[in-house]
């Protein structure tokens, strides 16, 4: 079964539902940072009042080698709502293969899990984990990689065989028939019901038992939301819904966002932007979730509707957004036509994700497949490595007199298209750590293409070396460093190295 030939039926919205999602989409009632600012630091603008001289004293150049940073990069499967590679499947390799393959191929930054409630789950009060989970962990461990993940709620795939709930909840939770499976005879797509007492208490204990294992865990970059519906897209297609109102299953589904955004403290969530064509109140869950920080994702890039685009390339600059193609996954290259330019179809889609200054983009679970692609087809890849997410870098870096001082003037620039996923701090400090200053810009600063200056005045007498570095608040109390995009050479430890001048140094400029 193919996903997205599910949704070709559902592709036009009424026009009440674009307008209501445009709104979250294009800031009719503004979004802001879920946080106040911590220990700001001054970002100017910085006049030549009081200026007593001045001096660039470092300025770098930008680099368009790979990084692997904290909020962006290339998302390879473990195992996607089908299972782990077709190869694996098919037993002609073994789970543990798989895993290695695809923790192996050089530009993979991120490892991604979709499996089922029944994979994590098997028994009241705990987690069972799938052994892919630990398999994925591990090699992201060795190899210096992260993991991400989605628990599905439902899944079609398996039906009408299997659902997604673990066995001990299928005789307490009502499963609800929507419609035929085509060409299955009568089987028939089945749905929880979502609003169930014993449903919403399993849930509850699903996302609490979940969140106990993995927040703040520093292999984790991202979770999926648990939504509603085929694959926890937040719909199923053009069948009905499960819920007796939409009311209900407004209330039912914001209740359920409330609880994982609460229980989700330090690693953060991504909602999908699936619009409502289900009617069970996806505009007010995307809303709910934009405003706690969540970030946003999409499982197609080229068939989505105007509305999805543009609240994706239109978001606040501080929320990652996180995409994927739901028709060419598997990377095969019998399959790819290529247009009038002698662009193969899936290389176009990829680079549409730097039209919407995405973070990520997802690869799929076929490791030999996407190295035969790379090798034939490098440009993709290579693009979006050198330019899909931030790339950070201190561009220019001032001294100057003032107060009987010198103060220092950082200014940050960023050649990815996309903002900062969080809060950056900058953090100057002395070879021998006995001074130490840091601070935060505004969140999502510098936004894509975009500079962002702030200042740090040191104590009265100081003019040696200082090593300048970053690290990104992707949530809350969670700091993780970040590597400057710069060729010019950095620190072990990451930090750039500033020569200060002193105040009889010749080279001292002054206002005009």
């Amino acid at each position: 079964m193919r996903r997205r030939d599910l949704l070709k039926s559902a592709a036009l919205l009424p026009a009440l539902t674009r307008l209501n999602l445009a709104a979250v989409a294009t800031g009719d009632d503004p979004i802001s940072f879920p946080q106040p600012p911590r220990e700001r630091l001054n970002q100017g603008p910085f006049d030549i009042e009081q200026d007593q001289g001045w001096q660039t004293i470092l300025f770098t150049t930008p680099s368009e080698k790979p990084l692997r940073n904290p909020g962006f990069g290339l998302v390879g499967y473990s195992w996607e709502e089908g299972g782990p590679s077709l190869a694996a499947r098919a037993g002609r390799e073994t789970l543990e293969q798989h895993v290695e393959k695809v923790s192996s191929l050089p530009f993979v930054d991120v490892l991604y899990i979709r499996c089922d409630w029944r994979n994590v789950q098997s028994r009241p009060g705990r987690l069972d984990l799938d052994p892919v989970w630990g398999l994925t962990l591990d090699a992201a461990r060795r190899k210096g990689l992260r993991v991400a993940f989605r628990v599905q709620l439902s899944n079609a795939s398996f039906q009408p065989e299997e659902v997604a709930l673990p066995p001990f909840l299928r005789d307490r939770i009502p499963l609800f028939n929507i419609g035929h499976i085509p060409g299955r005879g009568n089987g028939q797509y089945r749905e929880p019901r979502y609003e169930h007492p014993e449903f919403q208490k399993a849930f509850m204990e699903l996302t609490d038992l979940l969140a106990a294992r993995f927040d703040g865990n520093p292999l984790i970059e991202w979770v999926d939301l648990m939504q509603y519906g085929f694959w926890g897209e937040g719909h199923t297609s053009d069948y009905p819904n499960p819920f007796p109102d939409y009311v209900t299953a407004e209330r039912t589904s914001l209740r359920m966002t409330e609880h994982q955004l609460a229980a989700w403290k330090r690693t953060p969530l991504a909602v999908n932007t699936q619009p409502d064509i289900s009617n069970v109140g996806n505009r007010a869950v995307i809303d709910m979730a934009m405003r706690a920080g969540a970030w946003l994702r999409s499982d197609s890039i080229i068939v989505e509707e105007p509305i999805q685009i543009d609240q994706l390339a239109n978001r606040p600059p501080w929320l990652a957004a996180i995409m994927e193609d739901g028709y060419f996954r598997q990377y095969d290259m019998q399959k790819l036509s290529t247009d009038a330019a002698s662009i193969n179809v899936l290389e176009n889609y990829m680079l549409h994700v730097l039209d919407l200054r995405a973070n990520y983009w997802s690869l799929w679970t076929e490791a030999d497949n996407l190295a035969r692609y790379n090798e034939m087809h490098p440009r993709g890849f290579e693009r979006l490595r050198a330019n899909m997410g931030y790339r950070l870098r201190p561009s220019w870096v001032w001294q100057r007199k003032r107060y009987d001082t010198f103060e220092v003037i950082v200014c940050v620039s960023n050649r990815g298209g996309a903002g900062v996923p969080g809060v950056l701090w900058l953090h100057v400090e002395s070879p021998d750590r006995k001074l130490s200053l840091r601070g935060t810009l505004d969140p999502g600063h510098p936004h894509g293409g975009g500079l962002r200056q702030a200042s740090f005045l040191l104590p009265k007498g100081y003019a040696r070396k200082l090593n300048l570095s970053a690290q990104l608040e992707i949530r809350a109390g969670t700091m993780k460093p970040v590597a400057w995009a710069c060729e010019q050479p950095v620190n072990p430890d990451g930090s750039i190295t500033i020569e200060l001048k002193d105040a009889d140094d010749h080279g001292w400029r002054k206002g005009v």
